[in-house]
């Protein structure tokens, strides 16, 4: 008989259909670490958590047993994906069961931090009676920022727009059909739209992207007296530069669920004016803990009864051997997504993918997901893989249209994808040599060939003598290796222009770039990072 562990608390809902479910057994075992949670995770075929155990590599390994684990709730930073991958474990979440307990929240704190509520109920609680003191500012006709428009953004953004505020939004994601079916204002990027907002709350993951994605720089494009609220995840606002701004009467105030240290007791934030904070309550609603335990137990039930697998952030719903026949044509598709999300980091409205040759006779929906997942990976956090990757594309108003031509073009198989949006095109092909070796073959009207992997650079130049060497000479001083170099020509003719990639040791620093953007026969400079060689999609197995 199948066992699941509870790994953290649980509403009773959820414990009821347990209960109620004879052919399981179930254990609730909270607050494990170390060897205990090692030994837990080995004695069950499933397991159910919250974000307060931390599911490491070590504490999966051996768990042989262990088939999955469900997040009640969205996040699953507390859960090593690619370790659970490894062990050949299923990871799912619950990822509808909070928005609406964690969009209320953040609407909570705006209006409280907008109307003075802590500090008006305080002063009363010290027998005082201080109208004027407490004067707030109403929300009508203000405009709120949100950059992150999944599902939270998209509920804060209805609310605020009962409010009678202006939405402007920033989602690289999401199209500007999708933006006008919403009611807001979409930008290309996000300093674009800090000097016209007077609230500004965010709802992505936490990635290295958007570590600090709002900073001193930031805070200073801000209108003076502007409002930040996040309830997402620490670390996505600089609480240092926080500080100084509220200090510096830039801000007018900020109000956090989320910190950079959780649990956190103790920051300087606390002690300001302006400053409204909770201890990461944006899900804790009876309702919302109902409901993700509800469907946690529900999915692992499924899964452990029938195999079904849905809402997966690690794996795909297909049979193993497919997965390892169509392993390198896959992992092409993976890097050429990912190639692409940084070659165009704007807004995509469409996307085309284009299949030639030999590759047209594999399962092609198999690898538009596996581009779309490469495509989604950075903004995604990781939690995007060939199950969900479509779907999340379309989520966001993006166009996808796929072509299969069976006749060869100038190699036996390749893939060609072609973003759009804001009057910008960019175009990619790429093909496979042997069974695992990813090439780049073409960039917009550019041929060439170079590996599809590592740390790249790519600039395009004035297609005359020397340009090479200084760009060699440039990354030579700053102790960059250039481990290949091609370069590519639009057509057959000398001159115009010409672009030159680059696979590098190590990624260039910040002064290299600078030194070669100001070149006068450099025209343009861009650093891509792509998985190693060998590194292969997480939800791949090896």
């Amino acid at each position: 008989m199948p066992r699941i562990v509870i790994l953290d608390p649980i509403a009773p809902a959820g414990l009821q259909l347990l209960d109620a479910a004879e052919d399981i057994q179930y254990d609730v075992q909270t607050g494990l670490t170390g060897p205990a949670l090692q030994q837990a995770l080995a004695n069950a075929d499933g397991a159910i958590c919250r974000s307060g155990v931390k599911l490491d590599a070590d504490s999966l390994q051996g768990g042989r047993l262990l088939k999955a684990i469900v997040r009640a709730g969205v996040g699953t930073d507390n859960i090593d994906k690619q370790a659970a991958t490894r062990q050949g474990v299923v990871v799912m979440n619950t990822p509808t069961g909070n928005t609406y307990s964690t969009a209320e929240h953040t609407f909570a704190l705006i209006l409280a931090l907008s109307r003075n509520v802590v500090p008006a109920y305080q002063s009363l609680c010290d027998g005082r009676w201080d109208r004027k003191e407490y004067i707030g500012t109403q929300l009508a006709d203000k405009t709120l920022g949100i950059i992150g428009l999944g599902k939270v953004g998209q509920e804060v953004a209805k609310r605020a727009q009962a409010f009678q505020m202006r939405v402007v939004g920033y989602d690289p994601f999401l199209s500007s059909e999708q933006a006008t079916r919403l009611g807001l204002d979409l930008v290309t990027n996000i300093n674009e739209m800090l000097p016209e907002i007077d609230y500004l709350t965010v709802h992505t993951p936490l990635t290295p992207e958007t570590r600090y994605l709002i900073g001193a720089e930031e805070i200073e494009l801000l209108k003076p007296g502007a409002r930040l609220i996040n309830c997402a995840r620490g670390g996505i606002y600089d609480e240092a530069a926080l500080v100084t701004g509220l200090q510096s009467g830039k801000l007018a105030g900020v109000a956090l669920d989320v910190y950079e240290q959780e649990p956190c007791t103790d920051s300087p934030l606390f002690n300001l004016p302006g400053v409204l904070c909770t201890p990461h309550l944006g899900a804790s609603t009876d309702e919302a803990q109902t409901q993700v335990s509800i469907e946690a137990v529900q999915l692992l039930l499924a899964f452990l009864r029938t195999g079904e697998i849905r809402h997966a952030v690690n794996v795909a719903s297909v049979d193993p051997a497919t997965l390892a026949a169509m392993g390198g044509y896959l992992d092409l598709a993976f890097r050429l997504g990912i190639f692409l999300s940084q070659w165009h980091p704007g807004r995509a409205d469409a996307c085309r993918l284009e299949y030639r040759g030999e590759v047209t006779q594999e399962d092609l929906h198999l690898l538009t997901a596996s581009f779309c997942s490469g495509l989604l990976e950075q903004a995604m956090s990781g939690d995007v893989n060939i199950v969900n990757a479509e779907v999340l594309i379309r989520e966001r108003g993006i166009q996808l249209v796929e072509e299969a031509h069976s006749e060869m073009g100038a190699f036996s198989s390749s893939i060609t994808a072609e973003l759009t949006g804001d009057g910008e095109s960019h175009l990619a092909s790429a093909t496979l040599f042997g069974n695992n070796m990813s090439r780049l073959i073409r960039l917009g009207s550019y041929r060439l060939e170079t590996y599809l992997d590592g740390n790249m650079l790519l600039f395009t130049h004035d297609d005359v003598p020397g340009i090479i060497g200084i760009v060699g000479s440039i990354l030579g001083d700053h102790q960059v290796n250039i481990a290949q170099m091609t370069v590519g020509r639009p057509g057959e003719q000398p001159g115009g222009t010409a672009i030159g990639a680059l696979n590098l040791d190590t990624a260039p620093p910040a002064a290299a770039i600078s030194q070669l953007s100001e070149h006068p026969s450099i025209r343009s400079v861009q650093v891509i990072q792509l998985p190693l060689a060998g590194q292969t999609p997480p939800w791949l197995p090896q």
